[in-house]
């Protein structure tokens, strides 16, 4: 019963809006990257700083509000950064490939060295209190081996979602081969540039969310044979809901 007290009296933090995200990372600066020529007449030097602007005050934003870096904000800086740097300085077009493929593999990498940690990166998105319920699976570790034995739980599932990086950057190697075909600095190249990146979309965005569901799906049923526990008690919201589901019956 004090569980259920806690669960309800608990304010649920704000979460960030996924699109803003996308947005002021992502598509925001592509389109000011491939359009400013067309749009607004300014040098490819003013649309790279413009460009670079938007992840930027987005992630400075998202600091002050949440005290925590925002992942995504750098990707889209560095990322926009390198596609500015080979435009501008005219680099072989199969540097924007490399550079496609750069991004999600450093990711990937940070991933899986984060699995051989105290701190595995599964621990940050999916074992803290805004998805589950972090305090009741705790009491339920409650031996040594418990814990060890979550630990390892915890490694194995992030090394899973690293391969998730690994098919994206493969996948982004292929898109900007098939893509770009002319040479950096022109308006053909910025044309292909941005056919690219609308495809690209897909290829970053549903990769890493489907291999992170499943991840999460199989650690709950591992947590569930460890703990004695059972999903809708781990997941935040769910048992309030269940409980004032009962209330309204009784009513």
């Amino acid at each position: 019963m004090n569980t259920e007290l806690k669960s309800q009296n608990k304010k649920p933090k704000k979460r960030e809006n996924p699109f803003l995200n996308l947005g002021f990372n992502i598509i925001f600066p592509s389109i000011v990257m491939s359009k400013a020529d067309d749009w607004l007449k300014i040098t490819p030097i003013v649309a790279l700083v413009i460009a670079l602007m938007f992840p930027l005050g987005y992630g400075i934003l998202d600091f002050i509000r949440s005290k925590k870096c925002n992942i995504f904000s750098i990707i889209g800086f560095g990322s926009i950064l390198l596609t500015g740097v080979i435009g501008l300085l005219r680099l072989p077009k199969e540097y924007i490939a490399i550079k496609e493929a750069l991004v999600p593999s450093l990711l990937g990498i940070i991933v899986f060295i984060s699995a051989f940690t105290r701190y595995p990166l599964i621990k940050t998105l999916l074992f803290n209190d805004t998805i589950m319920n972090v305090g009741l699976i705790n009491e339920h570790l409650q031996s040594a081996s418990d814990q060890a034995m979550f630990h390892k739980l915890l490694s194995s599932s992030t090394l899973k979602f690293s391969l998730s990086f690994l098919l994206s950057a493969v996948l982004n190697y292929i898109l900007a081969c098939y893509f770009i075909h002319s040479e950096t600095g022109t308006v053909e190249f910025n044309k292909e540039l941005a056919r690219m990146t609308f495809w690209s979309y897909p290829v970053i965005i549903l990769p890493c969310p489907i291999v992170l569901m499943a991840t999460l799906m199989g650690l709950i049923k591992r947590l569930e044979k460890l703990t004695k526990l059972n999903w809708e008690q781990m997941l935040v919201g769910i048992e309030v809901e269940a409980v004032d589901n009962k209330e309204k019956d009784k009513d």
